[in-house]
């Protein structure tokens, strides 16, 4: 069993060991085992630790049978060899797992919400929590009670109870393995068994910021960042505040009024557009009525409207399809280019048949109902042809 030296001591930078097997792995990389180390193997949510060993770069760090393997990228040329952990990754993880524990445990205190996993991702971190909701307000209640532990500045012990201490121990969750447990204790806040590495007290932590709250499958994941990704964050949100002003020549304090009146001033300029294409759209299905091909009781209205959008397609062909005895074919010469096909209903022909069979012909995809269907062509050079084809249909329908 390797003698994992964290266990004891998070602050742990280098070590010195004793290779006990080495087995080769592809690309020239190396498995290595050692009779101790300080490297921390991927666990519990938290990613494993990185550095050399010998001055070889050290790739993976992973659990097996117990013991730790060294993924390195080559083999060490010694038996004995010193370790060297990458200190900024190391404590970036410290931060976050101990925030974890705080952040768990204020969630627990609160509202009674356990947490049922963690994990400490490359920019954020997240909780699962056992909940079928969480709001705002609480969220933050919790993020205020965490802020406080870690500007109390509390300290943060490795301990290894007796079974009988472990049984008056008060631990926020079980212990997943018997024999002997590592427990966390942070003082006069929370007791969990953990074997991730961790700060020696919470004002290293620095600051806690929860960055979102969502409904998964599981209950609610809340993400969160804190020390240093905190402080990136933060002047990341505050960068991009300061851009938005300036491109909205206002400051920052004033932006959400700014972007509440944009919003509303779109909204209308929305609405106006709208009434004036359903006017558009009245007019122009006149004058195509009124140059529509006449098939027995049914008039035939084929048309290429170059600039016109899918939506506004829609729009005319619904408004056309209103008068007695008429069928559509409209299409555009957009990228992809939209085709339309409808009917007034009670017509005899079968316009998604009919769209598919073109589609199939001159490629693209699309469908929809008897009545009324539509789809796109990925070569707007085929719009044309399309329409020949759909109307030659249409002609020989009797």
């Amino acid at each position: 069993m390797t003698e994992r030296l964290y266990y004891r001591d998070c602050f742990l930078r280098e070590f010195d060991a004793r290779v006990v097997r080495v087995q080769p792995a592809d690309a020239g990389r190396a498995r290595v085992w050692l009779d101790q180390t300080a490297f921390y193997p991927t666990s519990g949510g938290q990613p494993n630790d990185l550095g050399t060993l010998e001055g070889v770069p050290v790739e993976d760090v992973f659990d097996e049978g117990g013991e730790v393997v060294h993924l390195l990228q080559r083999a060490p040329g010694t038996e004995r060899v010193h370790g060297v952990i990458d200190w900024p990754r190391r404590f970036d993880h410290m931060q976050q797992h101990t925030d974890q524990h705080v952040l768990s445990a204020a969630f627990e205190r609160l509202f009674n919400v356990p947490t049922v996993s963690f994990h400490l991702g490359r920019d954020l971190c997240t909780i699962d929590l056992a909940t079928r909701s969480l709001g705002r307000r609480q969220a933050e209640g919790a993020e205020d009670l965490a802020n406080q532990v870690l500007f109390e500045d509390r300290p943060v012990q490795i301990r290894f109870p007796t079974e009988a201490e472990l049984a008056q121990a008060g631990l926020r969750r079980p212990p997943e393995e018997t024999g002997e447990v590592r427990v966390i204790e942070i003082e006069d806040f929370d007791r969990c068994p953990c074997g991730g590495t961790h700060v020696a007290r919470t004002g290293q932590i620095g600051l806690i910021l929860c960055r979102g709250v969502e409904k998964v499958k599981q209950g609610v994941r809340v993400e969160f960042v804190c020390g240093g990704r905190a402080l990136r964050a933060a002047r990341s949100d505050f960068a991009r505040l300061s851009e938005a002003a300036r491109l909205l020549t206002t400051g920052a304090r004033e932006l959400p009024d700014i972007i509440r009146k944009q919003f509303d001033e779109r909204r209308a300029a929305e609405r106006q557009r709208q009434q004036l294409f359903e006017q558009l759209a009245a007019y122009e299905a006149r004058a195509l009525l009124a140059e529509a091909e006449t098939l027995g009781d049914r008039r035939l209205v084929v048309r290429l409207l170059p600039d016109a959008d899918s939506s506004y397609l829609r729009l005319l062909a619904a408004r056309l399809v209103k008068e007695p005895g008429v069928q559509v074919l409209l299409a555009n010469r957009a990228q992809p280019a939209a085709l339309v096909f409808a009917q007034t209903p009670g017509l005899p022909a079968d316009m998604n048949t009919l769209l598919r069979e073109v589609l199939q012909q001159h490629g693209g995809k699309g469908g929809g109902s008897r009545d009324f269907a539509q789809g796109a062509l990925p070569d707007s050079a085929h719009a044309e042809p399309a329409l020949s084809t759909a109307a030659h249909c249409l002609r020989n329908l009797g």
